[in-house]
């Protein structure tokens, strides 16, 4: 009886415990500890931040600045005297710094604070903390603060900063969301979302609260069973009751709505932690830019932050020295509780010493070698025995998570397909009338995301909203000085944003952009185009003001109201200007003129006429093929005035919603910079153009870079081949598009370096007929029709013509394959192989007349291009009487030999009536300024001298010897 009853006495004093701690939480919210926070000055108080510098009075160690995140208040790093962030790391020897951002509910402006306004808060405080202590700052963020942090050095180009430290900080989305959920959700969720609505309200601290519980909801209800069962232990409850009120109510602030948008758009969306071209203020960022060491803490069963989105740092920040310490932690326990009081925060002061020479690097703390080696070596005890014991507890999760990569592999499919077939639909609808143009495809993207950035010039950002008020003002101007719907307008510029802002302005306008080449022959051209007015910018001010019977205006510098004997359209005021009576906004139909550019040089120089409709069709070609959508940026290396530039790159970026990034020069030695800093994803490309960076050293840049695709034309095999060895997973995506007509291919899948593909489907209709080379004219059968060829044929391929537009069609033929049908003789030559895919074989300009018959390049290009030692192959005929001789120049790969078997092997894949008379090997085979082989230098030299030992002669049976005297007399005397 006595044992009974002391049990209910110890019962019933329970529950009394129990009762009165009951209330006194439900009256004060908690219990009153007595425990102060660690002391601190408020150093500083700016707009967005108040820095406080913890332990003033204490010693001189090693500066680190903490960085909360946005729903987080900075109590999280001084919650408890136990469990106190800046104790610990004071007690082993760091000066600890934290950024307070307060409670944007309370804070003046706080809820329209953007992601810009916190980084360069960032940003800020190290310049001060620098100032006052003249150390450099080890940066170190939990969660967010950890993404703050990287951008912030990355603004900062890592000046001024010892080292960064991030925790739980995710820079690859794509890798997943919290909890393991698909990519696809916020990708094409968000995408859905229109900018008003997502950047309207802000998020209550305690909605970010309830969703940190239910990504954690054994742990949350762990935590809460716990609490209830030692509620009547006052004393055990007060060691963690500040912990408990921060987390359940106290450390929850609101996260302001401009900040959440930029968030989702920018990182979750697009993913630019990774890419890089985020913006920062008014310059584009790049964590590629950071340089200093960085540390980032894993939580091996962090659910908000899972390990692979935090790993994204060793790709995104090829240059840094990257460090990682893996914890059995959770998202809070990396910096919160006992394992971060004993493992986290010791770590982060030894490191911070160790990196100003004090100590080693700390245990737990392993360098980072690369992708596959940081998976498996230097793991702390112990990881593999939590691997294993995870392995039954995530095996539904794993499932899962299976399941939602073929779902996203589907999505992603269906999600293409999405985008892409209303692109197409609306091209096969394009009728000669149907209103179509460059400045009404822009103003649809101004519509739907006025806000977003377009395009990107010297580290530059433009929205769209910008760039329609850019070239709204440059319209009121073009109509001061005279111009009306339809006139031809020279613009003599170079990459430049004025330049594009122009060619938008006259497409809105209705006029005619004509694209004067400043290193060609802008008199000509100009002549050749019949322009009356020039627009130039200053450096070319002085070549516009020399043309003959042509109006010279200036735009693009300061208003001087002129400069010599040119106009400043600068110093018209646009809104001084009235808009006449004829003016319609983007009147352009897609059979009216659009652009004219120029090619060839001399006697050569032609001029191509591009209308609204052709632009179109590269454009949403462009766009379909590449898959371009709001995540990519495409990079342009050609000017403006090339047509790779107008028609894919500003095309598919316009008609794909894509940014443009526009390279104010090409040189391989900043390409990966740049392409970094813009986060680049599709890169265009001419000819050889990419021969340079295929050779160039190694940058840091090119690891792990973002590019997923190069697009262009005229690439040959061999280089294709070398472009995507060396810059995998990237992929080349080769285009042919007709300077006579509207015939489109493209290689889609990549499968075959040097085929052109199939055609685009919404382009011209194309076929390939039989064609007389020796008379120019095609091939007829018993029925007078045209023969279409049969596989591996060599024939000419032929573009369907609208009879609308028959009459203005160049080398337009009528009745070819039926009575009523029109086709455009595009003066190229192809062969189709089995599968249907199409390879250029030269153009009808280009054929060898040799005593054998006619002589195309493509098969000898593509044969001697397929030896590993051949850099560059030109293939040109050499005039001997009345007939040429096919001769091969090749430039070798560094001090690659070149061996005559190799050459008879290669050139054996060759019909024999088709194969080169002489092959020789050059220094250099000479290009244009737009990376086209020059063959014309190697043709004025005639037939190469004997004794030449890299000169080879097809002898009798068909094998390549060196070329001797006798055997070059026979080859002359053969005509």
């Amino acid at each position: 009886m006595p044992e009974v009853a002391a049990t209910l006495l110890r019962l019933g004093a329970r529950l009394g415990s129990t009762a009165q701690n009951a209330l006194e939480i439900a009256r004060f919210g908690g219990f009153d500890t007595d425990e102060d926070a660690s002391a601190f000055e408020v150093v500083t108080e700016q707009r967005v931040y108040r820095l406080r510098h913890y332990f003033p009075d204490g010693g001189n160690g090693p500066v680190v600045l903490l960085v909360p995140p946005l729903m987080i208040t900075a109590e999280v790093y001084d919650i408890a005297s136990r469990i106190s962030a800046v104790r610990v790391l004071r007690e082993n020897g760091a000066d600890p710094w934290v950024i307070d951002f307060g409670a944007p509910e309370r804070e003046p402006g706080g809820l329209e604070r953007t992601v810009s306004d916190h980084v360069l808060a960032v940003s800020d405080a190290v310049e001060r903390i620098r100032g006052l202590t003249g150390r450099e700052v080890h940066l170190a963020g939990y969660s967010q603060g950890g993404m703050f942090v990287y951008q912030a050095a990355a603004y900062r180009r890592s000046d001024g900063i010892g080292s960064v430290v991030t925790f739980g900080s995710p820079t690859d989305t794509s890798a997943g969301l919290p909890f393991g959920l698909p990519r696809w959700l916020a990708s094409e969720g968000v995408e859905r979302i229109p900018d008003w609505a997502l950047g309207g309200f802000a998020v209550p601290g305690w909605v970010t609260r309830l969703g940190f519980q239910v990504l954690s909801p054994v742990k949350s209800v762990r935590s809460r069973v716990e609490f209830l069962m030692q509620l009547h232990d006052r004393e055990r409850l007060a060691s963690r009751e500040r912990q408990r009120r921060f987390l359940e109510r106290e450390g929850w602030v609101s996260w302001p709505g401009p900040a959440l948008a930029e968030f989702v758009r920018q990182f979750v969306q697009h993913n630019r932690m990774l890419t890089g071209g985020f913006v920062i203020g008014d310059r584009i960022v790049t964590l590629a830019d950071i340089t200093c060491p960085v540390l980032t803490f894993v939580g091996e069963v962090d659910e908000i932050a899972p390990p692979p989105t935090v790993r994204g740092i060793r790709r995104a920040a090829p240059r840094a020295q990257v460090y990682e310490a893996a914890l059995h932690a959770g998202h809070f326990g990396l910096v919160v509780g006992g394992h971060a009081v004993a493992r986290t925060w010791p770590a982060v002061a030894a490191w911070a010493r160790w990196r100003e020479g004090d100590g080693g690097l700390p245990d737990i703390v392993v360098p980072v070698r690369g992708d596959e080696e940081a998976e498996a070596v230097g793991r702390p005890a112990g990881y593999g025995l939590h691997l294993a014991m995870g392995v039954g507890g995530s095996a539904a999760r794993s499932a899962y998570r299976t399941a939602s990569r073929v779902v996203h592999g589907t999505r992603q499919l269906t999600g293409e397909a999405a985008r892409n077939l209303p692109r197409l639909a609306r091209l096969e609808g394009v009728r000669s009338d149907t209103r179509m143009s460059l400045g009404l495809l822009l103003d649809e993207q101004v519509r739907r995301r006025p806000d977003e950035v377009f395009f990107l010039y010297k580290g530059r950002p433009y929205t769209h909203g910008a760039v329609k008020g850019r070239v709204d003002a440059v319209v009121r101007g073009l109509i001061h000085i005279g111009v009306r719907r339809g006139d031809a307008v020279g613009v003599l510029m170079g990459t430049r944003p004025t330049a594009l802002a122009l060619v938008a302005a006259l497409s809105r306008l209705g006029a005619v952009a004509v694209l004067l080449r400043p290193d060609g022959d802008p008199a000509t051209e100009a002549r050749l185009a019949r322009v009356t007015r020039v627009i130039a910018d200053p450096e070319h001010a002085e070549p516009a003001a020399k043309l003959d019977g042509v109006e010279a205006y200036l735009l693009g510098a300061p208003a001087r109201g002129g400069r010599g004997l040119l106009m400043d359209m600068e110093a018209i005021d646009p809104e001084g200007v009235a808009l006449p009576g004829w003016f319609s906004e983007n009147p352009g139909r897609a059979g009216d003129l659009a652009f004219v550019v120029f090619r060839g040089d001399g006697e050569r120089l032609r001029a191509s006429r591009i209308t609204n409709r052709r632009w179109a069709l590269s454009a949403f070609g462009t766009a379909s093929s590449a898959a371009l959508s709001p995540s990519d940026t495409v990079y342009s290396i050609t000017p403006l005035q090339h047509p790779s530039a107008l028609l894919m790159s500003l095309g598919g970026a316009v008609a794909g919603g894509a940014r443009l990034a526009l390279a104010s020069t090409y040189d391989p030695e900043t390409f990966w910079d740049e392409a970094r800093r813009y986060g680049v994803t599709v890169a265009s490309y001419t000819w050889t153009l990419l021969r340079d960076l295929v050779d160039a050293p190694a940058e840091p840049g090119e690891r792990h870079h973002s590019i997923r695709l190069f697009i262009g034309s005229g690439m040959p095999r061999g280089l294709w081949r070398r472009v995507e060895e060396r810059f995998a997973p990237a992929r080349v995506l080769e285009f042919y598009a007709s300077t006579e007509g509207e015939a489109v291919l493209v290689n889609l899948t990549g499968r075959k370096p040097g085929a052109l593909g199939r055609p685009l489907p919404g382009g011209a209709e194309v076929r390939l007929a039989r064609y007389d080379l020796e008379n120019g004219r095609l091939c007829e059968g018993p029925d007078g029709f045209a023969v279409d060829c049969e596989a591996g044929e060599i024939g000419m391929l032929l573009a369907r013509v609208r009879l609308a537009a028959a009459g203005s069609a160049a080398r337009c033929v009528r009745g070819v394959f039926a009575p009523e049908d029109a086709w455009t003789i595009t003066g190229d030559l192809f062969r189709r192989d089995d599968d249907g895919d199409f390879w250029l074989v030269g153009r009808e300009s280009e054929l060898i007349r040799t005593a054998d018959g006619l002589v195309p390049p493509g098969p000898i290009l593509d044969a001697l291009g397929d030896l590993p030692c051949v850099d560059t192959v030109a293939v040109y005929g050499v005039p001997v009487g009345e007939r040429e001789l096919a001769v091969a120049a090749v430039s070798l790969r560094g001090a690659a030999e070149f061996k005559p078997l190799d050459l008879s092997e290669a050139l054996l894949r060759v019909e024999p009536g088709l194969r080169p008379a002489i092959v020789r090997v050059v220094d250099e085979v000479p290009v244009t300024a737009g990376r086209r082989l020059w063959t014309a230098p190697l043709r004025d030299e005639g037939v190469p001298g004997p004794g030449n030992a890299v000169t080879y002669h097809r002898d009798k049976v068909g094998a390549y010897r060196p070329l001797t005297a006798t055997a070059r007399r026979r080859l002359l005397d053969a005509r």
